[in-house]
């Protein structure tokens, strides 16, 4: 089931998304809210930040959504898959997995093209709003990445991404793939959503 139908649905998430991010004190870097599923790429402040996160954006948004369209019960099935990131070239990879993601799903043929993600943003096409431009993405500058952001992905790099995202292994520079398993206080929200975090304290 389609969790975003109407334009407004799409306002009212990143709205919560940012109240959320505030309150739990996260910096999002990157975000694709798909038909039926989120991306997300944040940086948290503390090792319950991603969960106050996803929890406070479930709660909230499955409110709006069920007294929207006059439903009842959990809008996602699951938990939310998650993995931290703690190595420089797959921080600019997971940005690039993110924002082309519409483009993969075959939705639109450039990342800019796409409204609902953050690649305007880190690209220097519109203004920050939410994102808080990741040091990474600093570094090299808009033009730069916006010019990486369209490049395809390596299919080794999506495939660790991905795999990191549903074991919950962490990918860093001392190895590309941690020990399994979800961190213990950051998998209690109801979503389906995969959230990356760049490092921090999760």
């Amino acid at each position: 089931m389609n969790c975003f139908r109407e334009e407004r649905d799409y306002l009212v998430y990143l709205a919560i998304l940012r109240q959320m991010a505030e309150k739990a004190v996260c910096a999002v870097h990157a975000y694709c809210l798909m038909t039926n599923h989120v991306h997300l790429l944040v940086t948290p402040n503390a090792a319950s930040s991603c969960s106050m996160l996803m929890k406070g954006l479930a709660q909230r948004y499955s409110y709006y959504f069920n007294h929207e369209y006059g439903r009842t019960g959990p809008l996602w099935e699951g938990r939310f898959r998650s993995c931290v990131i703690d190595d420089s070239r797959y921080a600019l990879a997971c940005h690039r997995y993110i924002e082309a993601n519409p483009v993969r799903a075959r939705m639109v043929r450039h990342p800019a093209d796409y409204r609902w993600s953050s690649y305007p943003a880190n690209a220097g096409l519109a203004a920050a709003g939410l994102v808080c431009v990741h040091s990474e993405v600093a570094a090299i500058g808009n033009a730069a990445y916006a010019d990486l952001a369209v490049q395809e992905l390596e299919d080794g790099v999506m495939a660790e991404l991905r795999k990191a995202s549903r074991g919950g292994y962490p990918i860093s520079k001392r190895n590309s793939r941690g020990k399994p398993g979800r961190p213990a206080k950051e998998n209690k929200s109801v979503s389906d959503t995969d959230l990356f975090s760049a490092g921090g304290a999760s």
